[in-house]
């Protein structure tokens, strides 16, 4: 059987990781050839690829992004027939027997849309914002939260030092799992998410009260959060998926509490993409690495149209309609836990 891996849609670390298990494990197990698409759809539309084998692979596990690139490119752009038809036309044109494709809701989407027409295609979840529903955590989610927690760490010291607000905006467009993770371990005194409205007087009154007792707050944000009701967007176009790009929820949340608390300091850090860099870290590698040995392992036992998923402790295959089907966004219960107290 010839594969061809592709990444596509936003960089997370751990890619790399998911690469180079499967190639070593399709190579050696199942005698399988490999090749890599380039930056994501769009090497497959324009069969635009590199061979990948077993001495390419090996020393990519701790490397961050992706070797092969990535893009948001949309094969299904002009309809779902002309889009399968230019895949199934390309993957013929380079004798690619099967897919394995690496990505978030997007990319898993268009895979899930080969399945049904009948394309041999497998998944696995890439999304630092582990908002994917079917499965219990995502790889590159614990990499972003350690590179937040460090930064606000760092912030916060800075921040005492000049009896100053920090705010600090992470990712999180419509899911705040790596806010609501960063503010617990960083120990914020206000975390902002996108699943819940933004009380901006109670913020206000939380920044007093830290200060008053002589500590400087901290304040961690998604970037989706509603500060004024509803999403932050900047002016630019959107992609093709149709997906807006959010930006400035940080600036808005500065100006109302400056307007709210008379002589107060503050410092905005947006972290943005900083999360998505760097090496992985060892939970990342090794939930990497078992991701693209269970994908492997279905393309080996024709358990095609599915996508590798952590269950409990588990790594098995569901369907991959199953893990764009519904959004996984942080549930009452896990903003409950903290609320109202005072930190």
């Amino acid at each position: 059987m010839r594969v061809g891996i592709l990444t596509g849609g936003g960089d997370c670390p751990g890619l790399n990781a998911v690469i180079r298990a499967a190639v070593l494990a399709g190579t050696q197990r199942h005698s399988f050839e490999f090749v890599g698409f380039l930056d994501g759809w769009r090497g497959v539309l324009d069969a635009d690829v590199v061979p990948l084998d077993e001495a390419r692979v090996r020393p990519l596990l701790g490397i961050g992004g992706t070797v092969l690139g990535s893009s948001r490119t949309n094969p299904m752009k002009d309809g779902l027939e002309a889009g399968v038809a230019a895949v199934r036309a390309s993957l013929e044109r380079l004798g690619v027997d099967a897919i394995l494709a690496i990505g978030g809701e997007d990319t898993l989407g268009v895979a899930t849309a080969l399945h049904e027409a009948g394309v041999p295609v497998v998944g696995a979840p890439k999304t630092i914002d582990n908002d994917l529903s079917a499965t219990d955590a995502t790889f590159g989610f614990d990499t972003a939260v350690q590179t937040a927690v460090e930064a606000c760490d760092r912030l916060a010291s800075t921040g005492a030092s000049h009896h100053r607000a920090m705010l600090v905006e992470v990712m999180g467009r419509h899911a705040g799992w790596i806010a609501l993770h960063t503010g617990m371990a960083a120990g914020a005194h206000v975390t902002l998410l996108p699943e819940e409205p933004v009380d901006l007087d109670a913020v206000a009154e939380t920044v007093r009260t830290v200060l008053a007792r002589g500590d400087a707050p901290l304040i961690v944000l998604s970037e989706g959060a509603p500060v004024l009701g509803e999403h932050a967007v900047k002016d630019a176009p959107t992609d093709a998926f149709g997906h807006v790009q959010l930006g400035g929820a940080g600036e808005l949340l500065d100006r109302e509490l400056q307007a709210r608390v008379p002589g107060l300091s503050t410092r905005l850090t947006v972290l943005g993409h900083l999360v998505r860099g760097g090496s992985p870290s060892a939970a990342d590698r090794v939930l990497a690495t078992r991701f693209g040995l269970s994908a492997i392992t279905a393309l080996a036992e024709g358990d095609l149209g599915t996508m590798a998923a952590l269950r409990g402790t588990d790594v098995v295959q569901v369907p991959l309609g199953d893990a764009t089907k519904v959004l996984r966004t942080v549930p009452a219960q896990r903003i409950a836990e903290s609320a109202g107290l005072s930190w």
